[in-house]
């Protein structure tokens, strides 16, 4: 039989970024394109430069057009020009986001990417404790917030302010004095005011975004539930839940809409305040004799391309703190710790015989409620050891800790000899297979969810493993075979076929090491009788765990470990625990009495028939 040869608890989530620090955890994904970033930013540049060059020609312009006398030549010179500042405007900004879109695309691909694969890498705690519908929506908002960032902070900002500087420098060189005053002193009370006030608004986002992901969570755990609503008739109960979250959500949106209002008439009456000032002077000026119409042009237009990047560096840096908001959640996911991880300089497992020893194993979720105490077992190369008892004993507690979900709290778990804690996840996990007690699809065909085990087995393969947990009849008797779909969670199957694709699944895996997890818990007596003839075969020559509750599928064990509240309290073979007449045998009587109940018994009318 094939064998394959390589075969600390997370805190609490972060306070509050500062948007430094979220700014800071962006940059190294746009140092690994720093030569397009420079390239477009000289691109922005120039384009910038084209778009103050347009005025003061348009000013010579009318000003060789006002002089009766003035050459032809001399006009058409300067409209050339201006045609051509025009167009290097538009095609420098344009091939600004030409070069610029690989860089922002994949900047949020590969952050999007490593979030993901980050929170595949925390513990099974932390994926216990979070609430998938908000998760989803945080990483949801943080992508699209890099975007914005990227497009907002990178080419707006320093560009906004270089033509600010620009324009109060040719009104301090061409003007009196007083224009730059004007002009500067309304850029420092629009930028004061517009960060005070944003800054202010932001806790408004900030609520949003956090009753935003509240609200969904609220649904999608509602929609995941959808029979269970069903069955106790909740449904204008979970819609007044849900319009719960969403008032609050639209009492803190008015706000943050308001809010954002006032912001733009403050911002609206300083401009206009500015503007008319200017243009005050600027007619006073031509009345006078001391500037041209073209100055007054000029200025009138400066005051038109320095009033919209103004404007816009208010939604600018709204957008900026708003993205920052957006983005902060999904940077406290990527700051999450991991509570398991591989240890510097951790080695693939090397299997041998893929023997599995617990010694002195103690472990709690949390320190106030221990689950294990001094568990202590050895399953020999190709045995067979099965895990008796009742509910909330620690069971499967074993199975997540050989998976390493969790790391033991004292002991050790050794596999050929290796602390499982100084192999890596990976190669530890590849060795091991697992048929759990509950049974969660994937919403896509029943042959993904086979070949889920083995990605790049073939269709024989697959097929193979269909038969094998004898599944294929009933699967070519489906319309689209192994093409239907499962649905969601796989809830278009019944228990029993979840069950058996997932049997079919890990055997495909083909592992070293088995764990049968309650695997024919969902099965009819008929059913379970076949499967479990055929778990008897592939676990031949497998180091094998077995939990399970009903004894009668397990009297076949090597050994049997009879667990209460934590700790094992018998063990030895079937016939070895019977004779003993202590726990095992109480339960195993208890079992024999309550089937044999049953067997007598007449079905109950409407009670539902095993799946």
């Amino acid at each position: 039989m094939r064998r394959h040869p390589d075969s600390r608890h997370a805190g609490p989530m972060p306070a509050v970024r500062g948007d430094w620090s979220t700014i800071k955890s962006l940059l190294p994904y746009l140092w690994d394109f720093r030569g397009r970033v420079a390239l477009a930013l000289g691109c922005l540049f120039v384009a910038k430069l084209a778009n103050v060059g347009v005025p003061l020609v348009l000013k010579e312009i009318v000003d060789a057009l006002d002089q009766a006398s003035a050459p032809l030549a001399l006009p058409v010179v300067l409209l050339i020009g201006y045609g051509l500042l025009r167009l290097s405007s538009t095609l420098f900004a344009e091939l600004r986001d030409i070069v610029f879109a690989k860089v922002a695309q994949r900047s949020i691909r590969n952050v999007a990417l490593k979030t993901f694969r980050h929170l595949h890498s925390l513990s099974l705690r932390f994926h216990l404790e979070r609430q998938t519908g908000g998760v989803s929506r945080d990483v949801e908002r943080g992508t699209r917030g890099i975007e914005s960032l990227l497009r907002f902070a990178i080419f707006s900002i320093v560009p906004t302010l270089f033509e600010m500087a620009l324009v109060g420098a040719i009104l301090i060189k061409k003007y009196n004095i007083w224009f730059a005053v004007i002009t500067l002193g309304a850029l420092v009370v629009y930028i004061t005011l517009t960060i005070v006030i944003t800054e202010w608004r932001t806790h408004f986002r900030r609520a949003m975004n956090e009753l935003d992901s509240k609200a969904n969570t609220r649904a999608i755990d509602s929609l995941l539930n959808y029979e269970t609503v069903k069955y106790f008739n909740n449904e204008d109960f979970e819609t007044r839940r849900y319009d719960e979250s969403l008032q609050r959500w639209e009492k803190a949106a008015v706000k943050s809409q308001t809010s954002l209002g006032l912001l733009n008439v403050t911002q609206a009456l300083l401009i206009a305040s500015a503007v008319t000032a200017l243009m005050v002077l600027a007619a006073d000026g031509v009345v006078s004799g001391a500037m041209s119409v073209g100055d007054l042009v000029l200025v009138n237009v400066l005051l038109i391309q320095l009033y919209i990047p103004l404007n816009f560096l208010g939604v600018l840096y709204r957008e900026i703190k708003q993205s920052l908001a957006d983005m902060e959640k999904m940077f406290r996911l990527l700051a999450e710790n991991k509570e398991v991880d591989d240890r510097p300089g951790a080695r693939p497992l090397l299997l041998g015989g893929a023997a599995i020893r617990l010694d002195h194993v103690d472990f709690h979720y949390d320190p106030n409620r221990q689950i294990l105490f001094g568990v202590s077992f050895e399953v020999p190369a190709g045995h067979k050891v099965a895990v008796v008892g009742t509910s909330g004993a620690g069971k499967s507690t074993l199975a997540r800790l050989l998976f390493r979900f969790y790391d033991v709290s004292g002991g050790r778990i050794l596999i050929d000899g290796q602390d499982i804690r100084d192999v890596t996840q990976a190669s530890l996990r590849r060795a091991i297979g697992i048929v759990p007690q509950d049974t969660v699809l994937f919403n896509d065909t029943i042959g993904y969810n086979i070949a889920y085990g083995r990605p790049d087995a073939t269709a024989e393969e697959i097929i193979a493993a269909a038969r094998s947990a004898h599944i294929y009849d009933f699967v070519q008797s489906l319309p689209d075979q192994f093409e239907t779909m499962v649905g969601e969670r796989g809830l278009k199957l019944s228990g029993g076929e979840r069950q058996r694709v997932a049997i079919a699944r890990t055997l495909l895996k083909d592992p070293a090491i088995l764990i049968f997890d309650e695997a024919t818990s969902a099965l009819d007596s008929h059913t379970e009788k076949i499967i479990q003839a055929e778990l008897e075969r592939i676990a031949e020559d497998r180091t094998t765990l077995v939990i399970a509750h009903r004894l009668s599928t397990v009297i076949n064990a090597d050994q049997i470990l009879v667990m209460e509240a934590g700790r094992i309290v018998e063990r030895g073979s079937h016939r070895e625990l019977l004779a003993r007449g202590e726990v095992y045998a109480r339960m195993w009587a208890l079992q024999q009495e309550e089937e044999a109940k049953q067997a007598t018994e007449p079905p109950v009318p409407g009670r539902l028939a095993a799946v």
